[in-house]
């Protein structure tokens, strides 16, 4: 088997990539409060692949908002992401790519992992903020397509009634994701971009990205 070597750059700190496996672990107690939620089918089947957790034992909290550090560590449990194959010049820091980050909190690994993966964050993101419909649908677009090598597809922007409300950084990636079937708009044409996403909400977004990336093969 030959291994694919390349080097990348982690917030200008130097680092040696080989090519890695993804791996996730066994599903906690399953989730009791998903009863009327409609996302719950979608919810279990991530939980079963080790790609969600709740907010503690057998509680998803569907309904609560997600964080940004949240968000991330949620697409890279979902891409299976990691350092496991990386060699790094000098130990790698939350702050080196999130200025706002502290590098002793839990999520301190996982945006080390997003920013040497390739997934587009700003540095001046504040991990303990709220995450916008909008923002995550733009960091969970672009990582499934980095890292799955999505072929080009032309697409016929969908009328967004609350186009004016996004931020034009965002709105072509919200574009792909009406495409691709990631999101969708509400009953009336509406994204809310500015709205908070829920776990729920962000928990389908990561299901049906996975769908499509298990449907359409990558380009060579």
């Amino acid at each position: 088997m030959s291994i694919r070597i390349k080097m990348a750059s982690f917030c200008g700190v130097a680092v040696l990539s080989l090519a890695f496996a993804g791996h996730c672990l066994a599903a906690p107690t399953p989730f009791t409060d998903l009863q009327d939620i409609k996302e719950k089918e979608k919810i279990c089947a991530l939980q079963q692949k080790g790609y969600v957790k709740g907010v503690a034992d057998g509680i998803y909290a569907p309904n609560n908002a997600i964080i940004t550090a949240e968000s991330i560590q949620l697409i890279v449990n979902a891409l299976e992401l990691n350092l496991d194959a990386v060699r790094f010049f000098k130990e790698p820091k939350a702050t080196d790519c999130c200025q706002k980050a502290d590098n002793n909190a839990w999520y301190a690994d996982a945006l080390i992992t997003a920013a040497v993966n390739g997934i587009e964050f700003s540095s001046n993101i504040d991990p303990d903020q709220q995450c916008t419909r909008e923002e995550f649908t733009y960091y969970l677009i672009k990582a499934m397509e980095k890292q799955n090598n999505l072929p080009m597809i032309n697409i016929v922007p969908v009328d967004i009634a609350d186009q004016e409300q996004m931020s034009a950084v965002y709105s072509g990636a919200v574009q792909r994701a009406l495409a691709y079937g990631v999101t969708q708009l509400d009953e009336s044409n509406k994204f809310n971009p500015k709205a908070d996403i829920s776990r729920a909400e962000a928990a389908e977004q990561i299901y049906n990205a996975l769908e499509y990336i298990k449907a359409v093969p990558a380009q060579l």
